[in-house]
């Protein structure tokens, strides 16, 4: 009884606060979304406000009883939680219903559950079980492959539901890896690819742009430094994306690029000679990375037309501009563009929206809800509910770095980046600057499993926090 009440009194109390601003003024926006002046009914509980308000009240008694939980309970257990939310995940997958297009979900009665949103809290307690332990070095192969099952595995699981948004998520992850010691190389390298992608997807100009580039890094080495592997890699790779450039550009027939290829290919067989007989591993080096450039440059292509679907594709395509679709795949960010624009400064006021009472948002109260906000509350409200995440942002990775607990400090950043992603594509995707994948916004969106979700991943850290002090392995 004492611990318990030590407990409460070291709770942050300001997080608690934020929490509860973030929930009401979501609730506000999702009865705004939902009001009908000709409805005398108000607000029952078979309409989305009076579900909300069920899940927020059993959110309450949850947050009660996970205080009552010993913080060592979530170490001890983190692997179980995550074997038991994988099973779920698969279940989903062989027994769920498909909603929207997605076979993530369990039916009961009325109340549909869906498992991933519960599988980022087990994943999140896992790594930070993994890389918690004393003799934990990011650079073993085993912590490798025990990071990567646990990061890689659910977001699989949840691809094969058709879910791409949720796994995108686990994306997150490498957010804290980077902060547990992960070279930024490697974030740069994730951002240069995906750069890359969308830039090949615009203009294939970029090829060219790259390899002109290519062509003067390499003069530049030749006439100072006179380094073979970087003189090589530069103008073989330059003049690969050159003629591959001129290709794209000008309808040529893309076969000419065969020859170069050829010729690329025969340099390396040589180089790699030199790099067997005379131990130059730079040489190698550059092998690999020239390679691999030339690799990427025809996988870029191959993964958006032969691995995305359809759909994928299309809402790609819209956001790029590349393609004009107001009344089809477009439809939902024109309209939710619309909506946000005609807000203004000020905003129409609560109740006043016209976008969000006649329908013409799809998904108003879940994906896209902060339409409801930008229409209704303006340039202010937006303002308002975007520093409110960045406080709870902020706020979380300061308690993440006073913990004395490794495993406290790592699942707290889990906490943050999961929440980061969550917030950032989901009011991106709103005003066009994210494809429409699909994930709710944080103590928005309707529903109680994202709700729940979000609540326990946010209160565990909590829990964790009072004991800070503490060594918690």
């Amino acid at each position: 009884m004492r611990a318990t009440i030590r407990s409460y009194k070291n709770i942050d109390w300001m997080t608690v606060v934020i929490y509860a601003l973030l929930v009401t003024f979501g609730w506000v926006n999702i009865y705004a979304a939902n009001f009908d002046p000709e409805d005398i009914s108000g607000i029952t509980l078979a309409s989305e406000p009076g579900k909300q308000l069920i899940w927020i009240g059993l959110s309450i008694i949850m947050i009660g009883v996970l205080f009552l939980i010993d913080s060592k309970f979530f170490v001890e257990f983190a692997y179980i939680f995550f074997g038991i939310s994988i099973l779920l995940l698969i279940m989903a997958l062989l027994f769920g219903v498909e909603i929207n297009g997605a076979k993530a979900w369990f039916k009961i009665g009325s109340i549909r559950l869906q498992p991933a949103e519960m599988t980022k809290v087990a994943a999140g307690l896992a790594l930070a079980r993994v890389m918690s332990r004393y003799n934990f070095n990011m650079s073993k192969l085993r912590y490798i492959l025990k990071m990567g099952v646990i990061v890689f595995l659910p977001a699989i699981i949840i691809l094969l539901q058709n879910d791409t948004g949720s796994a995108l998520v686990y994306a997150a992850f490498f957010l804290v890896f980077f902060r547990e010691g992960m070279s930024p190389v490697f974030l740069f390298l994730i951002a240069l690819a995906a750069v890359i992608l969308i830039a090949s997807l615009l203009y294939p100009i970029i090829y060219l742009i790259l390899g002109i580039f290519l062509l003067f890094a390499g003069y530049i080495y030749l006439s100072k430094q006179k380094r073979l592997a970087v003189i090589t890699s530069a103008i073989t790779a330059g003049g690969f994306l050159i003629v591959y450039s001129a290709g794209k550009l000008t309808g040529w027939d893309t076969g000419l690029v065969i020859p170069l290829i050829a010729g690329i290919a025969a340099s390396s067989l040589f180089l790699g000679f030199k790099v067997l007989i005379r131990r130059l591993p730079q040489i190698g080096v550059a092998l690999i990375i020239l390679w691999g450039l030339t690799a990427y440059t025809y996988s870029t292509n191959y993964f958006f037309d032969s691995v995305l679907s359809e759909y994928q594709r299309n809402r790609i395509l819209v956001m790029l501009g590349l393609e004009n679709d107001p009344q089809g795949i477009g439809y939902n960010v024109n309209q939710s563009k619309i909506a946000i624009g005609s807000g203004g400064f000020y905003g129409k006021g609560f109740l006043q929206g016209t976008q969000t009472k006649f329908d013409f948002v799809p998904e108003q109260t879940t994906d896209f809800i902060f339409c409801t906000v930008g229409e209704e509350w303006g340039f202010i409200g937006t303002t308002f509910v975007i520093l409110l995440f960045l406080t709870l942002l902020l706020r979380i990775i300061f308690l993440a770095e006073r913990q004395h607990s490794a495993f406290s400090r790592i699942y707290g950043y889990g906490v943050a980046a999961i929440f980061f992603m969550h917030i950032a594509i989901n009011i991106g995707m709103t005003i066009g600057l994210a494809p429409v994948i699909g994930i709710p916004l944080p103590f928005f969106s309707y529903g109680g499993s994202s709700f729940w979700g979000f609540t326990i991943l946010l209160f565990i850290f909590l829990k964790l926090d009072t004991n800070r002090a503490e060594l918690i392995r």
